[in-house]
This record gives structure tokens, C-alpha cells and sequence, in this order.
């Protein structure tokens, strides 16, 4: 997928020059792509002021390229934490036996990606869950208005 079809559908568009983090043709690259494609809640964990990590629960979007889409409420700790140090990671909940654990660091921004209700994907994913919590995509949109993008840079666990 390259160009504007991606942009459409995962908000940002993908270019050759990108390095490829994960190997599919490994049992480890293939689960992990899989479950950052498919998992529907993540761990963003940022730093605050004091050093401290600061884990919250995130919907994101994995373009499959090296960067998660997340969409936030604007004035939150975690933008604050971002906008002090970029250094961030995403966790996935393992199996509850300490396997099947995907690890994504990188560094965090914000983005200009479009509202969360104009990229298909993102809707695709989350729609169910926008409108059980009593939203419709565009007040989803309205309410997190702040696009960050996690460039990931390493992608680890078993």
C-alpha cells in the first residue's frame, strides 16, 4: 500500500525510503504485526517531570510502516509528558503467563494527521467501541482532537 490510498486509510502516507522493523517472515514479526493491527487497547507509557513512567491505556492505529496513530483529549498529562520528553513506548497485554509480549518504543509528536473521523481505519477499528461509549465518529473526533504520532523505532518481545 503506498501513496494516497494509505494516506486514506491510516492518515499518513508510507514512502520505500522507510525501514521495515519487523521481519513477517519470523514467528515473532508476524504475531506482532497481527497484534499491533488487531489489538484494540495499547499502553502508552510516558515520563513526567519527576522521571516517573506514566502508563495509560490508548486506541491507536498501526500503519504497518513504523507509526502508531493515537488521538488524545487535548490538555492531558500525557501531552504535557510528550511535549517534555518524546521518549515513549507502547505495551501490549501479554497472555496473563508473561508471553506474548509486543513492546513499541519511539519517540512521540504531535501530528497533523486528519480527525480520527476521516481516516477509515481508524473508524474501521473503533467504531463499535465510539458508539457503544455514546459517540458518533465525528464527536469522537471532536472530543480527541489532538493527533500524536509514535515514529517507532524498535519493536521487542517474545
Amino acid at each position: 500500500m503506498r501513496g494516497r490510498a494509505c494516506q486514506r486509510r491510516t492518515g499518513r502516507r508510507r514512502t520505500s525510503a522507510e525501514p521495515q522493523l519487523l521481519d513477517l517472515a519470523t514467528e515473532f514479526g508476524a504475531r506482532a504485526d497481527q497484534r499491533l493491527r488487531e489489538e484494540l487497547i495499547g499502553w502508552l507509557v510516558t515520563v513526567n517531570p519527576a522521571g516517573a513512567p506514566v502508563p495509560v491505556p490508548i486506541w491507536f492505529l498501526w500503519d504497518g510502516a513504523g507509526s502508531l496513530l493515537i488521538y488524545s483529549r487535548p490538555n492531558t498529562a500525557k501531552l504535557r509528558n510528550i511535549a517534555a520528553g518524546p521518549r515513549v513506548s507502547v505495551h501490549l497485554d501479554g497472555d496473563g503467563a508473561g508471553g506474548d509480549v509486543v513492546v513499541a518504543s519511539g519517540g512521540a509528536r504531535l501530528s497533523d494527521d486528519p480527525p480520527a473521523d476521516a481516516v477509515d481505519a481508524y473508524i474501521a477499528k473503533y467504531g463499535g467501541r465510539i458508539s457503544r461509549n455514546g459517540w458518533t465518529p465525528a464527536a469522537f473526533a471532536a472530543d480527541y482532537s489532538v493527533p500524536i504520532r509514535v515514529d517507532v523505532t524498535r519493536i521487542s518481545g517474545h
